[in-house]
């Protein structure tokens, strides 16, 4: 196992977040603007706050274990949190002008 620093590898979790996609939006979730935070401590634990569209979202229950599985999975990273939020409650003001532009929102 190669040692990484933990900004390479907290910028290969974001890889990782922007290979997941919700299955209602063909944009991946980071680029949609789900993933408010990502941290990454000097043991590589790494803890995620993220959101969804909406509290009703049918994915309430399997993209946030997803999103643990895909990153748990990744070399170096030690313990994953994936921590679900609704405050701030999501807007179409936290995606990305990528993705605002992929939905014809520009």
């Amino acid at each position: 196992m190669e040692e990484i620093n933990v900004q390479e590898l907290g910028e290969n979790i974001v890889g990782v977040l922007k290979s997941i996609y919700d299955p209602e939006i063909p944009v991946d979730i980071y680029e949609l603007g789900l993933i408010y935070d990502v941290f990454v401590n000097e043991d590589y634990d790494v803890k995620i706050l993220m959101t969804l569209t909406s509290p009703n979202c049918p994915v309430a229950e399997t993209l946030p274990r997803e999103v643990e599985e895909k990153v748990r999975a990744m070399e170096n990273v030690k313990g994953v949190e994936v921590e679900l939020t609704f405050d701030p409650a999501w807007s179409k003001d936290l995606m990305s002008e990528e993705a605002k532009l992929e939905l014809g929102m520009l």
